[in-house]
């Protein structure tokens, strides 16, 4: 998928992708990452922004550059960058923790 290796390429943490048709209605996937620092956090965004143009898939973004959380909403995907920091105290993956998962590794 590209947006994954998108984030792969930029160094992510800890990159899960949840597939969350048939559990969810307004989304098919979340795609949860970490950030390293707050600029590999701005990175990551711009990594992730980019193959979505390059997909033409439309997004809109929450959050601060420097925020513990950004969400880039694609319709059907979901992205959620996280500071070490923000990732632990949401425990965003609590919530999906049922639905068919999997963990991919950063590249170094």
């Amino acid at each position: 998928m590209p947006i994954i290796e998108a984030l792969q390429s930029k160094h992510a943490l800890d990159i899960d992708f949840f597939d969350l048709r048939g559990v969810s209605g307004f989304a098919d996937a979340f795609i949860i990452a970490t950030a390293r620092s707050q600029v590999n956090a701005q990175a990551l965004y711009d990594a992730a922004a980019d193959a979505l143009d390059e997909m033409g898939l439309p997004y809109k973004a929450e959050g601060e550059p420097g925020a513990k959380w950004r969400l880039i909403d694609a319709g059907y995907v979901v992205i959620h960058l996280f500071s070490r920091e923000g990732r632990e105290f949401y425990k965003l993956e609590r919530l999906w923790g049922d639905s068919p998962s999997k963990r991919f590794e950063s590249e170094e």
